[in-house]
């Protein structure tokens, strides 16, 4: 949607996005299977539908933003605002946009994961945090010894991305709760010296962070939808066994 901004073609999909895309796509086939098996009297088919067709669609909207916001980001080449003529400013503005919400988006689609994943496996994570984030229930996988192999590799997947996830999830933060980025790091800099002209982020490593944050992403849901379409049980109500009274004799 967005590469007509440049006037470039509709993206298709490819690499880890066509497998991503690929693995909830083969989700949703399951997931409406069993409506039409069972009726799906309580509506819980349908919840994971609406929730795994938002996923996609948010992951779709994390792809265009990275893009566009690298797009724009090769087109700022002053290193201080002071030097930039009006076109470059807008450039660099319009990048910053589609950069922040990119980082927004990273984390917005890992915590409506963890709300996914918590409910078709039963987690029960809501016992330990009543708002719990993607970690939290990756967290409570490893303590109930859950799905051993797809915490292996979530672990693994954290592990590899742990600097840039880090990275962003900081500046996420400074933008919900604190005085946006921009204007704390102007200040800062104005404080060190009235007199000297205001030096940009670091765009380059920005952008890679982002990319970063995208290629976890997207790893993650492979992961994750790969294994709740392979393992029925997953889906599946547990069932208590009720322990039976002895007879007196």
């Amino acid at each position: 949607m967005l590469r007509m901004i440049f006037g470039e073609e509709p993206r298709r999909d490819e690499g880890l996005l066509k497998d991503a895309m690929g693995a909830m796509d083969q989700y949703l086939i399951r997931v409406r299977k069993n409506m039409k098996l069972d009726g799906d009297p309580k509506h819980r088919y349908r919840q994971h539908e609406i929730w795994t067709v938002g996923l996609k669609t948010s992951l779709d909207e994390l792809e265009q933003s990275l893009y566009v916001a690298e797009r724009f980001a090769d087109r700022v080449t002053k290193a201080y605002q002071a030097e930039m003529n009006e076109d470059e400013l807008d450039d660099y503005y319009r990048h910053v946009y589609f950069y922040k919400n990119g980082f927004i988006r990273v984390f917005s689609i890992l915590d409506k994961l963890g709300n996914v994943m918590n409910d078709a496996m039963f987690l029960e994570t809501e016992k330990m945090k009543q708002r719990f984030s993607f970690f939290t229930v990756l967290r409570n996988m490893q303590k109930r010894g859950t799905a051993p192999e797809l915490v292996s590799r979530l672990t693994a997947i954290k592990e590899e991305y742990h600097l840039p996830l880090q990275h962003l999830r900081k500046r996420r933060n400074t933008e919900i709760h604190h005085m946006n980025t921009e204007m704390q790091d102007d200040l800062w800099q104005r404080h060190r010296s009235l007199n000297e002209k205001i030096k940009l982020e670091n765009i380059d490593e920005h952008i890679e962070d982002l990319r970063q944050g995208y290629m976890a992403v997207c790893q993650i849901l492979i992961a994750v939808f790969t294994i709740l379409e392979r393992d029925r049980t997953y889906t599946k109500p547990p069932t208590h066994k009720v322990a039976r009274r002895r007879k007196r004799s």
